[in-house]
């Protein structure tokens, strides 16, 4: 796949230099995640850090008020590409190859491995300062391919095969002949328990369903030692795996849906970073889960609708250039032995009109969870389960 870079190498900067900005995209990341997860009803996985990328990098191209519109929706900080830059180079120590993961035995080390590209018209011209911009803070490859090509959309899904490891095979938009612009981050997180499940220990279990319903699932059993906290109407775990991660296990009080606002989800992030840990009977099932998101949806529902829509302007990236689809696909599978998760987000943009929208705690009930790193504190994937099966 013929590739090619922007004028300028990718810069570091430094976790902390700042700090305020930093903290306002792990707002935008759990404004983003509640968007994500707006059907707790369900079964649904989301990286609000993948769709926080992608929009970060987006934004590199706005102008006027579309850029405006994206930092007021976002909570986005002046110095919002640095930041950026900052809280995800802390990461980087965790990066690896997801091809190389035996997914059966996740490593010990969790490997947490970032990814962007951008596809761009061979012989077009795409704007000179967006691409350094994403070259600088995001070390976004360029390559040049032909569209109108049949052979280009199995180029982009080998991409996303390969950078998530093929638990994503392929793109979640398609891209023709009239596609100016196709932008993608994937993110993969592999992880072993701290401590492993026995897999004797799991046996068919009860879990209650919303609708009350009663159904048996492959439930997980031991002792732990964990971050735990309540609330008024939840309580939640810190389940560690090693390097620094955790999976937060969040459940409502019965009878209530995992639905937490912005707010509430900051405030049980700061209970639970705050929280000693406590020997807990612990009870969590296994489960394995895949979902796909039409962002413009999401997005124009959280209050983009200029951004996503046909006043846009992304003139600096090129000129009359719109976002036509943006989409989301994200798996998990949480096991005996550790996580897999993988997500991948793709922003598509062409000239003119964009397409139309298409304690003793057991976790025997609808509830929600993210994988969070716990030095930036940003939610690399944050979904909820509502039937493990």
């Amino acid at each position: 796949m013929k590739q090619s870079r922007a004028s300028v190498a990718r810069i570091v900067v430094e976790p902390g230099q700042y700090a305020a900005a930093e903290e306002a995209l792990r707002r935008a990341a759990f404004r983003l995640g509640v968007a994500l997860t707006a059907h707790p009803a369900t079964n649904q996985v989301s990286s609000p850090v993948s769709a926080l990328y992608a929009l970060s990098m987006l934004r590199a191209g706005a102008g006027t008020a579309t850029a405006a519109e994206l930092d007021a929706v976002l909570g986005l900080p002046e110095e919002h590409h640095a930041a950026m830059n900052a809280l995800l180079a802390t990461l980087q120590y965790f990066d690896g190859d997801p091809v190389g993961v035996d997914e059966e035995d996740p490593p010990g080390q969790p490997l947490v491995h970032l990814a962007n590209a951008v596809f761009v018209p061979d012989g077009g011209v795409i704007g000179a300062a967006f691409l350094d911009t994403l070259a600088r803070y995001y070390g976004v490859g360029v390559h040049p391919v032909d569209f109108g090509d049949p052979t280009t959309p199995a180029l982009i899904d080998e991409w996303v095969w390969r950078e998530t490891g093929g638990r994503v095979a392929k793109a979640p938009l398609a891209v023709g002949r009239d596609t100016g612009l196709s932008l993608l981050n994937a993110v993969y997180f592999a992880a072993a328990w701290d401590e492993p499940f026995d897999p004797s220990g799991t046996g068919e279990d009860a879990f209650a369903l919303a609708t009350g319903t009663r159904v048996f699932v492959p439930m997980m059993h031991g002792y732990r030692w964990v971050r735990y906290a309540a609330g008024r109407d939840w309580q939640g775990i810190d389940l560690p795996y090693g390097g620094g991660f955790c999976l937060r296990l969040v459940l409502p009080a019965a009878g209530v849906l995992p639905a937490w606002g912005e707010q509430e989800l900051a405030g049980i992030a700061a209970a639970l970073d705050a929280a000693a840990s406590i020997r807990v009977d612990l009870s969590l099932p296994t489960w394995e889960h895949s979902q796909g998101l039409d962002l413009i949806t999401v997005l124009a529902g959280l209050g983009l609708e200029r951004a996503v829509g046909p006043g846009a302007d992304f003139d600096a990236i090129h000129p009359g250039l719109q976002v036509a689809a943006a989409a989301q696909a994200a798996t998990i599978t949480v096991a005996e032995k550790g996580t897999i998760a993988a997500a991948v987000t793709q922003v598509a943009m062409m000239t003119g009109a964009p397409v139309a929208p298409e304690v003793s705690i057991s976790f025997d009930r609808p509830f929600g969870y993210q994988i969070v790193h716990e030095d930036t504190g940003l939610p690399l994937f944050l979904g909820t389960v509502a039937d493990p099966r």
